[in-house]
This record gives structure tokens, C-alpha cells and sequence, in this order.
């Protein structure tokens, strides 16, 4: 039962509240945030689809996460994934049995955060990253388990502007600032996390404006540029003091305060004051919130005890962060104040290239703590009103400055995402500018393709602070291992560690333990050409390994045991032990002993089987390999078959693949039939127009568990002689953009009615998985009277199947 009660939501024991507003607003991305009273378990439960009310996670067999605040007595914290715990760590003092407590979790592409307090996307106590994530949940499920849990003030937020704060295992290190002395900053300084302008309130740090506050003629330092974002402050160039003999210390601390932090208090009897003072400077942003809080005083006097301090914070995505698109700044002003050079106080160099900005101390100095140091340090570029720079591209240094000064990335900067991108990416780690460097990484991430993940993960992999990107491109390299180490060389180039790294990564997936051999050997001789493992026996006639591999022959012994010898054909195990390979490296001759032996002991293998390298690679293809035409042996005939689980039923009524025809559904454009098995005198899809152009196609979805890196494909035509003679065999990731596989031009292949025609797919994205497959007609066919009539009644897909 599930009362609900005043604001509360009260759950009760193994049951669970959905409601349809409880929704990510994109698919496995998205926050949730709440208060909750409960002894122990308060449990979330994020899904693909809505449960029902009588729901429980412990027996939900479809794809989900849960997530349990206070398991086991309030002691631990657990995170579950269909069911399976995947976390289960200390956590004591998650929940409170006395009164509400508010959390937040967010999801974002697998990335579990889970924070305690009122403002969410900050204190986060734990944080988990999915390695298969599931990106499809979205609705939200607040459960229990054997204790009522009482819910409130559920909120649901975008992740659009806060992810990147999430991102705590991006991590940056102590960046080091040519400098030879010079006082440091202090420890403070290496807490990237909670820098900002903060940390340069009231401070004499690059100051360059000073108020005289009060009777008692407090000094009270400032900076000229925050000022002239924040509001209208009385500032000259010939002038730097400026007398407040009327206003009191506390006040025109709580105006700086809010202007440098976002967030201010002070007792309300004060309010009034502050008011005056920020409407005499023009804070506008502050002047609001005093006359906002004022008006709920005077409405509601119950709520506010007289002598009680009143919380004043800016409106900000990111509360409590003080970088200063976070604060009540202009960002137009800033940009104003970037272009004109007003109250500029260095000229930023670059050697050989001349000046590149007039920029502010106080702003570079807000967003990075390696340019605060250079500023602060007590060598020349403290006291200097010029500074140069060595070794940075003009252009990338530029950008960066941009976006110190608005906050954001311009539209050129995002659509290249090469190696501009790049070079943006390494300046923002060189100068510590985090959310710059996290947004860059963002952007790479998001554009990642199967050609740039070596030559990035090449330059990204000795930096601490890329760790997500290189562990991203080490899996995508190992679960498009094939296409990586068969299309180019690049791998070869990789540092040893990294390339061991994929060779020993559980998500590698692999067509054949060949393949791993030959990239091993290849990596091994630094190779500038791609070749397989013959080649390199016939060079060992008149050679010798030392000679070979040079330094990495101790690295090549190390890695040759991760190929899994027991899965290949015994034939070309025979050649491999009968190879100069085998008999000049002893390691190589061991596996391939063992392997042959394994093979041949038939039901006495059994005790090495718990070795991994007898067993099939958790993400290894089926290979699906095409005999003759209208065989068994295809993907959507092994689909028939739940793959291999029972006798053949039609893919599509069995709903384990989907099949689509440009054409509506009618009697003549039927997606069964494709995969019936049976001829069928009259199937066509009909035309529809895209892009412009007039074209008709039949689609084929494996599904989001499913890929195929496809290698043969074939047709029969139907009763008609509607001939195909220009037609492309496309696949696609997303459904989305399509990939030509094979494209026929004229193609006179297809004569005869019940014909049946098959192709080889080659070149590189035969090597590439693929979820959906279409044939798309792009010219006429033969038929004048329906000539975009696509008229085919069976298709069948070969190659590897995941």
C-alpha cells in the first residue's frame, strides 16, 4: 500500500511508487533529487520502463539499476545492475532515522553519482562508472525494503549543464609553472575543485582598487574588472580609492561577498542596508534578492525570528562554484572588457608569434591556479605589465582566453572537434583550467570513430588527467579490435603498457585468436606495415627474435599467453608448431603445445578449463559463414532460432529482429516474408521520398543487444521482373547514418524471376559492427510501369555475429 500524506510519499515494505512525471528528460542521462525518513534501505530504482505499483527490484528480471542508501542496517551503500550487485561498500550514516535528509543521484551514460545536502551535483560520497552501461533507463522508481520509507520534495533535473561537475575521476595533478622561487600560494592551491574568485576576496592579491569603508576607515581591497562585470562602481584609471565613510564593514562585506562567491549572509534587520548599497553600485542580481526576501518577511513574519541571519545565494546551475559564469558577473561585460582592453594590466606574448590578448590578472587567475601562481609568484611576471608564453599554438591559446572570459566553447570550436580540439584540450590541462579541460573531454568523447582512437589515445595516454579518454579509447580499441589493427599501423605506436592494456581488456572481441597474434607480433617489430604472422616466419629463418623485436621481445614473451590458442582450428595449430616461430620463441611453442593437447584430450580438459585461456571471449563473435545461396547459415536464419536455443520460428513474429519497409505495410509489403523462408511471388517495398531524391529500401534492426560486422549478404528476387540494377547495401549504428558496405552500379546480376544473388562485403567496414542493415534502391529498376517498386522476398546477412 502507498499512502500518500500531507507532502510526504510514504512506501511501503517491498513495494515501489512510479509515477509518469519521475523521468529522465533524455534516455540514461538525467538527476534525481529528494528528501527521505527512513531507518535504513531507502532504495531507488531507475528503469527503462514504468513498474507497477506492486513492483520489487529483488524480482524484476528487465534491465535496470538500483540503488540502495543504508543497506544492511544502515551500514553499507549498494548499487545493483539487473539485479546483480556490482558496489557494496561502507556507508555509514546515509540515512537518519531522526528527520528528512536530502540526497541526489544522477546517471549519466552509466556514470552512477550519489550525493548528500540540498544542493545537487555537489558533496558527492560515492561515484560508480558502468562498463557496459545501460543508456535506455530513464523512469524512476522510489522502492523500499523491509521498513516504510517516506519520500518528499522529489525533483527530476536536466544533466545538461552539470555533468561535467560529475566527472570526479577526472583528476588533475600539481601542473608545474616555469618558475625559479617565489612564495607559494599555499596547499590550498592544488584543490582545483573549490578554486575560483573565491579565494581572491578582500585579498591584496592582484588587486587594483581599494575602498575605505566606514568611520573606523577600513581598507578593503578589490579588482577593477569584477567590479566593472558585477555592477556601476565609481572606477577610474586615475584613481584607485575610493572613500565609503557612510557605509559599514559587514555591509559592503556582504556586497563583495555575493559578488565574488554568488552567496552572502546577514542578519535581516540589515537587509534594508545591504538593499541601499547594492542599488547605489547597481548589483542588480543582489538589489532583487533583498527586495525578494524582504517581501517574504513582511508576508510571513512567523518564518523569520527576529536577530536571525538571512541566506542570500545567486541563482546559479552550479551552486557554491565560483568560476564566473556561476556568479552575478556580466558575462557580455567580461567579453566587453576582453575586446576593449579596459583596465587590462598585462599583455599576453607568445614567443615568435607577438601579442595575443590584453587580458586581466584577476580573470586568468579566477579560472587556473597555475596562471595565479605565475601572477603572484614575485618574479617578473608579477610585477611585469608583459608576459610570454613558449611553446603554445597561437590560435588554441586564443580560444582558451575566450573561454575564460564567457564560460563557453564557440560553435567553430565544438564542429571541429579535431586536433584544434586537441590542442585545446592539452592547454587547458597545461594551465589547469578544469571545466575547459572537462568540456573538451566531453567533446571528444562524443565524437570518438574507429580511425581516431589510436593516434588520440597516442597523445592523451601520458597525461593523468585525460584517464577517461584513454580508458574510453582503450575499450573502443578493444571491442573494435579487428578494424584497429587491420585498416593501420597507428596501434603500433602505442605506448607498451597502453597496448598491453587492450590485449588484457575483458572487452575484447576478436573474429579469431589470429588476430591477436598477428597484431602482437606486428606491435612486437614496431612494424610500418601490416602483415601476418607467416610473414614474420619466413623472415625468422634468417633471424634471430633479439633481432626482430629488439627491445620488446620481453614484452611480446609477456603478452603472447593472453591469445587464447585453444580456440583456434587444430590445422593451424599444427602449422604454428611446426613454424621457425615456434622454435626460436620457447614461450610460443609452450602455448601452442598446450592448445593441441587441450584439443585432443577431449573429456579429460576439463580441469584446465577454468584457465581463461580456454575459454571464449565473453564479447567473441559467432561467425556466420555464408556457403551457398539461401543456406542455413546466416544471421536472421540464426536469429529464427533464439540463436541456437530452439527449432527455427520466424525471426520477426518471434520478435527477435525487426525488418522495416520504406512503403507502408500491405498485403505485397509484408516484413516477414523476407525471412520466411518461403517464396513469395509478390513482395516489394514501395518508394518514398528523402532528402530530396526518390528511393526504396528494406531495413533490417538486430537489436540494441546485436551487431554483425558483416561480410556477405544476398537477395532473391520475387515473381516479377522488376530487376535491380543500382541499389547500396548500407549498415548503421544508430538507424541514423548509414555506412556504404557495398554500392552497385549497373549490376546485371539479378535476370530472372526467384532469382537468388549474393555479394562479398570488403574493405574496412566489413571489419566494423553494425546494428541495422538496409538494401536502398538509388536508381530505376527494370520495370517501367513501377519502377521504384524494391521487389525482393528474401534477404539473409553473414559475417561475425555479437
Amino acid at each position: 500500500m502507498i499512502e500518500k500524506k500531507e507532502e510526504f510519499l510514504t512506501v511501503a515494505p517491498f513495494q515501489c511508487a512510479w509515477r509518469e512525471d519521475l523521468k529522465f528528460r533524455e534516455a540514461g542521462r538525467g538527476c534525481v533529487s529528494f528528501e527521505a525518513f527512513a531507518r535504513n534501505d531507502v532504495t531507488l530504482v531507475f528503469r527503462e520502463n514504468v513498474g507497477s505499483r506492486h513492483y520489487h527490484y529483488k524480482r524484476d528480471s528487465c534491465p535496470h539499476y538500483t540503488v540502495i542508501l543504508g543497506s544492511h542496517r544502515n551500514r553499507r551503500l549498494r548499487i545493483e545492475v539487473d539485479g546483480k550487485t556490482v558496489v557494496d561498500i561502507a556507508g555509514v550514516g546515509l540515512c537518519c532515522s531522526s528527520s528528512f535528509q536530502s540526497y541526489w543521484i544522477s546517471i549519466y551514460d552509466g556514470l552512477i553519482c550519489i550525493g548528500k545536502g540540498k544542493y545537487s551535483f555537489q558533496d558527492i560520497v560515492f561515484q560508480w562508472l558502468d562498463s557496459n552501461p545501460n543508456c535506455n533507463v530513464r523512469y524512476i522508481g522510489l522502492s523500499s525494503w523491509d521498513k516504510h520509507v517516506s519520500y518528499r520534495n522529489v525533483n527530476v533535473l536536466s544533466l545538461l549543464h552539470n555533468n561535467m561537475s560529475l566527472w570526479k575521476h577526472v583528476d588533475f595533478g600539481e601542473y608545474q609553472v616555469e618558475e625559479e622561487g617565489g612564495e607559494d600560494l599555499g596547499d590550498e592551491l592544488m584543490d582545483y575543485e573549490n578554486w575560483g574568485l573565491k579565494n581572491f576576496l578582500e585579498s591584496w592579491e592582484l588587486s587594483d582598487m581599494l575602498f575605505i569603508v566606514g568611520v573606523e576607515e577600513r581598507p578593503v581591497p578589490a579588482h577593477k574588472a569584477i567590479l566593472a562585470s558585477s555592477g556601476n562602481f565609481p572606477l577610474s584609471s586615475a584613481s584607485y580609492v575610493i572613500s565609503l565613510p557612510t557605509v559599514t564593514y559587514p555591509i559592503f562585506h556582504a556586497l563583495l561577498q555575493y559578488v565574488y562567491t554568488g552567496w552572502t549572509q546577514i542578519p535581516q534587520e540589515q537587509l534594508g542596508s545591504l538593499r541601499a548599497v547594492s542599488l547605489q553600485f547597481e548589483v542588480m542580481p543582489l538589489v532583487k534578492q533583498c527586495e525578494e526576501t524582504m517581501e517574504r518577511i513582511k508576508l510571513n513574519r512567523k518564518l523569520f525570528e527576529s536577530g536571525n541571519n538571512v541566506e542570500l545565494s545567486y541563482p546559479s546551475t552550479w551552486p557554491r562554484c565560483t568560476t564566473l559564469p556561476s556568479l552575478p558577473i556580466g558575462i557580455q561585460r567580461l567579453k566587453q572588457l576582453q575586446s576593449t582592453g579596459e583596465y587590462s594590466d598585462v599583455n599576453m606574448y607568445i614567443e615568435g608569434y607577438g601579442l595575443v590578448a590584453q587580458v586581466h590578472k584577476i580573470i586568468l587567475s579566477s579560472w587556473s591556479i597555475p596562471f595565479a601562481k605565475m601572477f603572484t609568484n614575485g618574479m617578473s611576471e608579477s610585477i611585469s605589465s608583459e608576459v610570454t608564453i613558449r611553446d603554445v599554438p597561437p590560435e588554441a591559446f586564443g580560444a582558451m582566453l575566450k573561454f575564460i572570459y564567457s564560460g563557453e566553447l564557440s560553435d567553430a570550436v565544438i564542429v571541429d572537434s579535431g586536433a584544434f580540439l586537441l590542442q585545446l584540450l592539452l592547454l587547458a590541462d597545461q594551465f589547469g583550467v578544469t571545466v575547459l579541460h572537462q568540456e573538451c573531454c566531453k567533446i571528444l568523447l562524443g565524437c570518438l570513430s574507429e580511425d581516431s582512437l589510436c593516434p588520440l589515445l597516442q597523445v592523451v595516454s601520458p597525461i593523468p588527467s585525460c584517464r577517461l579518454i584513454k580508458e574510453t579509447c582503450q575499450r573502443k580499441i578493444s571491442m573494435n579490435f579487428d578494424y584497429c589493427t587491420s585498416t593501420s599501423t597507428d596501434f603500433t605506436l602505442l605506448e607498451e603498457t597502453v597496448f598491453s592494456n587492450i590485449i588484457q581488456h575483458p572487452d575484447l572481441a576478436v573474429t579469431s585468436e589470429e588476430k591477436v597474434l598477428d597484431a602482437i607480433l606486428v606491435f612486437g617489430m614496431k612494424a610500418k606495415e601490416l602483415f601476418g604472422w607467416e610473414v614474420l616466419d619466413e623472415l625468422m629463418i634468417k633471424s634471430r627474435p633479439e633481432l626482430v623485436f629488439g627491445e620488446r621481445l620481453q614484452l611480446v614473451n609477456d603478452l603472447l599467453p593472453f591469445v587464447r590458442f585453444p580456440l583456434l582450428p587444430s590445422s593451424l595449430l599444427k602449422k604454428l608448431q611446426n613454424s621457425n616461430i615456434s622454435r626460436h620463441i620457447p614461450v610460443l611453442r609452450s602455448l601452442v603445445d598446450e592448445a593441441i593437447n587441450f584439443i585432443e584430450c577431449g573429456p579429460a580438459r576439463t580441469k584446465n578449463e577454468e584457465n581463461v585461456r580456454f575459454q571464449h571471449r565473453r564479447s567473441s563473435y559467432k561467425e556466420c559463414q555464408y556457403i551457398c545461396d539461401g543456406d542455413s547459415n546466416g544471421v536472421l536464419y540464426f536469429a529464427g532460432t533464439s540463436y541456437g536455443e530452439h527449432r527455427w520460428v520466424n525471426p520477426v513474429l518471434a520478435k527477435t529482429l525487426t525488418i522495416m519497409a520504406s512503403g507502408p505495410h500491405s498485403r505485397y509489403t509484408d516484413p516477414k516474408v523476407l525471412v520466411s523462408r518461403t517464396y513469395q511471388g509478390t513482395s516489394f517495398a514501395g518508394p518514398r521520398m528523402e532528402n530530396g531524391h526518390e528511393c526504396a529500401w528494406w531495413m533490417v534492426d538486430l537489436g540494441q543487444d546485436h551487431q554483425l560486422m558483416c561480410n556477405y549478404y544476398t537477395l532473391r528476387q520475387d515473381g516479377s521482373t522488376a530487376f535491380v540494377r543500382c541499389w547500396n547495401f548500407q549498415a548503421s549504428l544508430d538507424g541514423k547514418t548509414w555506412a556504404n558496405l557495398r554500392v552497385h552500379e549497373n549490376d546485371g546480376r539479378v535476370c530472372k524471376p526467384g532469382q537468388f544473388a549474393s555479394w562479398p562485403i570488403m574493405g574496412a567496414n566489413a571489419l566494423l559492427p553494425f546494428r541495422f542493415f538496409r538494401v536502398i534502391l538509388t536508381g530505376p529498376t527494370t520495370d517501367a510501369t513501377n519502377p521504384w517498386n524494391f521487389s525482393i522476398c528474401y534477404l539473409e546477412l553473414y559475417g561475425y555475429f555479437l
